[in-house]
């Protein structure tokens, strides 16, 4: 069974309705508050809104770099979904936590913080920052400002280990995400006059199928990276919207798309071509109205994680797991933002699995918190002093 601290701790954390639409700071602020009770000083680093915040602290010696446990505080919402469980409540029953965030990720937050007494009794000699983040679920967005500071550290962490839900298991790549919206305007008419108008729909139409014929190119054709489920980049529209009326020709359409790439591609360069493709058909439109336009906005992107199977990162998290071997994850998470900006290595291993994330009644296997509790005891014992040295 998780230790009792873990499990109280876990049930304060999904109290907090940390949708990604709301603030974050109540949690933070709890977080702060049980941090200062154990003798740790800890950083809020607030967005421009000063309503949400990631969080920094440091435990041990803080001239050397050290071990950094990163995970991120918000969570999808539970808006439409059909829950048995009450989401925002610690619901325990046949060996699962139930709850929204119990998997993704507010299990791990909870097994960190209930170690900080061990970590705060334990005699250091390399320290462990802690470092959570608000917005990741919207595109890592809130975890830029900490990397920003974190940059003007005299001292970075040595490495990073990010607790997403992998079962435990070593993670050292994920693909990378650009997601993008698009606006196309057109020019309305009544139907029945229809030729003399540009349908918006029917051009975003035209786009649409230009994705899909590029998703079905790197099906096909790739490049293709081993070790992936999906071994290759995927295109996905995902939501589309436009027209008023059907007797008036519409005006406007708009849709969002996104592209998750292998290490492999560049999804610049695929928006480049997307592009390319929009002012040809922007060309097309205003031949009859030179209003018409075709708007390509970036609404967010991050980098794939890609740590080699042979960097001392992978050897020392595999040591303090009871999992064997390297994996890869079909989602993303913060790691690549901080093994290319921050230039830390990084890997991802957390317990709990993806699987029960971002559905009603998702859960946590119990036992899956006692796999990350011994593994934050080994965590200890590698960082610490031997006794009586």
């Amino acid at each position: 069974m998780a230790s009792p601290l873990t499990l109280e701790i876990l049930q304060t954390l999904i109290g907090f309705d940390t949708t990604s639409v709301r603030s974050n700071l109540a949690l933070m602020d709890y977080i702060k508050g049980y941090l200062t009770e154990h003798g740790v000083e800890s950083a809020l680093i607030y967005d421009e809104t000063e309503q949400k915040a990631n969080l920094y602290a440091t435990i041990g010696p803080v001239n050397r770099p050290g071990v950094m446990l990163s995970g991120h505080t918000d969570t999808v919402p539970v808006t439409g979904q059909q829950w048995t469980h009450e989401p925002y409540r610690l619901t325990v029953a046949q060996e699962r936590g139930y709850g929204r965030g119990t998997a993704d990720m507010k299990g791990f937050l909870a097994v960190v913080l209930a170690a900080v007494p061990d970590m705060v009794s334990a005699s250091l000699h390399t320290p462990i920052h802690l470092a959570f983040s608000y917005d990741e679920e919207i595109g890592c967005v809130g975890v830029r400002r900490l990397i920003d500071n974190l940059t003007l550290l005299p001292v970075k962490p040595a490495l990073c280990i990010i607790g997403e839900p992998t079962e435990m298991k070593v993670v050292t790549a994920h693909k990378g995400k650009l997601a993008a919206r698009v606006t196309v305007r057109g020019k309305e008419c009544h139907s029945g006059m229809a030729p003399y108008g540009v349908n918006a729909v029917n051009y975003a139409a035209r786009l649409v199928c230009w994705l899909e014929q590029l998703a079905l190119w790197k099906r096909n054709q790739g490049p293709f990276e081993e070790g992936y489920d999906i071994p290759y980049s995927t295109v996905h529209t995902g939501t589309i919207d436009g027209g008023t009326a059907l007797n008036i020709v519409p005006n406007h359409c708009r849709f969002l798309f996104e592209i998750r790439n292998i290490a492999a591609d560049d999804p610049h360069r695929l928006l480049a071509e997307f592009r390319d493709h929009a002012d040809t058909l922007m060309t097309e439109m205003r031949r009859t109205s030179p209003d018409c336009a075709i708007d390509i906005e970036i609404t967010s992107e991050y980098p794939g994680l890609s740590t080699a199977n042979d960097a001392e990162v992978v050897a020392f998290v595999r040591h303090l797991t009871e999992a064997k071997g390297t994996h890869t994850i079909g989602f993303g998470t913060e790691g690549g933002l901080f093994s290319r900006i921050l230039g830390v290595p990084t890997v991802v291993c957390g317990p709990g699995s993806m699987a029960q994330g971002h559905k009603p009644d998702e859960f946590i296997e119990i036992s899956q918190l006692e796999l990350g509790e011994r593994f934050i005891a080994r965590l200890l014992e590698q960082l610490s002093i031997p006794a009586g040295e």
